[in-house]
């Protein structure tokens, strides 16, 4: 465990070297700084009008849904340009650390391989954790503060959109291991999240154009086995409006391709000759 924490401290201080966690920060802080401008200078009445149905004042229900736009209007750009920003951000470290010189004094070291992938990884996904956490727990301070909203709804996006980058990273470092390319790793892990990811939710829709079992089993057999990062993102935007979780699916089919690359990372990393 000593050695692998060591591995992400690398890991998190080779990101700080390379500005990437201060322009996290740094746009995080943006967007929570133009946020508590706009709830300081701006009333709850000016926000929306009083609204009268059947003599019934519904203030109350709509600051409900106030709190629940915002929510909605701060999440939905983190998931995507979160999680653009953070495999962009990561797509290099594996890469970066097999370069002649640095995979030599690395091996020379009293570390076994899978603890350096196993510390790479920890070391990535702590550095978007701890982005993240800062920014949506910033904005769950705000609206609290401003609608007296302390619902932890919110809350819950922070682990959601952390674990979509866990499995978008397992397979950054598979592919890093095998080809050495960060542009390689990034430009697959963007096809998938924001191409395939989106056209395999619609599938069905798919299948309505073309009549042939062989396309949906085809279909159907990349959907299961790619990560499901369309459904993850609506899982997440259904937990900040308070929703919970209709369909557990694609939580664990992810998971299990989180695991399936990690393991393979492993061997192949510790197979390889450098």
């Amino acid at each position: 465990m000593r050695n692998i924490l060591t591995i992400c401290n690398y890991t998190f201080r080779e990101a700080l070297s390379r500005k990437i966690f201060l322009t996290f920060f740094g746009v995080s802080s943006l967007v929570l700084l133009i946020f508590s401008l706009i709830f300081a200078t701006v009333s709850i009445e000016d926000m929306l009008p009083v609204v009268n149905v059947n003599g019934e004042n519904q203030v109350d229900n709509l600051v409900s849904e106030l709190t629940i736009f915002f929510k909605t209007f701060i999440i939905v750009p983190l998931y995507g340009g979160g999680l653009f920003l953070s495999i962009f951000s990561v797509s290099s470290f594996i890469p970066n650390m097999l370069e002649k010189g640095n995979i030599d004094l690395l091996l020379s070291k009293p570390v076994s391989r899978s603890q350096i992938i196993w510390g790479k990884f920890a070391g990535g996904s702590i550095m978007v954790l701890l982005n993240v956490a800062y920014l949506v727990t910033g904005i769950w301070l705000l609206i609290g503060l401003k609608f007296s909203d302390w619902g932890m709804s919110l809350l819950y996006s922070i682990p959601s959109i952390t674990f979509a980058f866990m499995v978008l990273y397992a397979m950054i470092v598979l592919i890093g291991i095998l080809t050495r390319s960060s542009i390689l790793a990034m430009m697959l892990t963007y096809l998938i999240f924001f191409i395939f990811s989106p056209l395999l939710v619609a599938r069905e829709q798919i299948y309505l154009l073309f009549d042939s079992e062989i396309l949906e089993f085809l279909i159907d057999s990349v959907y299961y086995i790619l990560p499901k990062t369309s459904e993850l993102g609506k899982i997440t935007v259904d937990l900040v409006q308070g929703r919970g979780i209709s369909d557990y699916q694609p939580i664990w089919t992810s998971l299990l391709f989180l695991i399936l690359n990690l393991s393979l990372s492993i061997i192949t990393f510790s197979k390889k000759d450098y």
